[in-house]
């Protein structure tokens, strides 16, 4: 049996009187790329900062491998394996490339130092230093972004933005990596590459990818299964070719 690595039931949020989000329940399988598609406004991106801790469900809850993280903090989910990026990028835009994947990396058990280590710069700040500075050039590597490790973030183009930006979620050494609209804003020959990469990192990284994305042909190419919201509420689930070729689906989405 495969073993399920996040799964929600009967997740849902509600601002005032309005239910953002009701009875979502999702299933994720280990080393799946998983979709969650609908029109604007459905509930994908609300999803997103549920599994997160940016909002607390109103109703139901959301297990990483067993573990119910809600009422959790953000920085517990993130300790706890789950990482994202955001649709709209959110880098560190005076810092360096390098820098910013750093950051990530401060995350993990065996780059921390202690306070009086860093402040007395002692030679263990001096060492875990040079190994986050190694093993964010290994990750800026991957992501065909050595070259530019140097420069400030905001100098990177668009698309290489992007790639920072997973490399950063990366670096926090997640069980699940949350995209949100990873594709948006990409040419085909950016977009191509991207899905190659997500492929990538699924398999060398051994993670769980969950991503929101309105792009159907990146969806149709890259995710195993696809949950299809409405108005915060599931409208269809399974294969990315069923699910996608529902007649109600059709409808609310395409519009047809």
């Amino acid at each position: 049996m495969e073993q399920i690595v996040l799964e929600t039931k009967n997740l849902g949020i509600t601002f005032g009187g309005l239910k953002a989000v009701q009875d979502v329940n999702i299933s994720i399988k280990k080393n799946q790329i998983y979709g969650l598609v609908g029109p604007n406004g459905a509930g994908k991106t609300t999803i997103f900062n549920l599994l997160t801790g940016v909002y607390q469900p109103t109703t139901g809850s959301f297990f990483l491998c067993g573990s119910e993280l809600k009422g959790k903090s953000q920085e517990t989910i993130n300790h706890s394996g789950i990482a994202r990026t955001f649709q709209n990028i959110r880098l560190f835009n005076n810092m360096s490339v390098i820098r910013n994947v750093m950051v990530g990396l401060s995350n993990q058990p065996e780059y921390k130092c202690g306070f009086f280590t860093s402040v007395l710069r002692l030679p263990k700040h001096f060492k875990v230093e040079n190994a986050m500075r190694n093993k964010a050039k290994e990750l800026l590597k991957i992501f065909d972004l050595y070259e530019e490790r140097n420069n400030l973030s905001c100098n990177l183009p668009y698309g290489k933005q992007r790639k920072l930006e997973i490399a950063r979620a990366l670096a926090t050494n997640p069980t699940v990596l949350l995209l949100d609209e990873p594709a948006a804003g990409m040419n085909p020959n950016e977009t191509a590459d991207l899905m190659d990469t997500i492929r990538f990192i699924r398999d060398k990284f051994d993670v769980t990818v969950l991503l929101i994305e309105h792009d159907m042909k990146f969806v149709s190419g890259l995710c195993d299964e696809v949950t299809v919201l409405n108005f915060g509420t599931v409208l269809a689930q399974g294969t990315t070719k069923d699910a996608l070729n529902d007649p109600e689906v059709i409808k609310a989405y395409i519009g047809g």
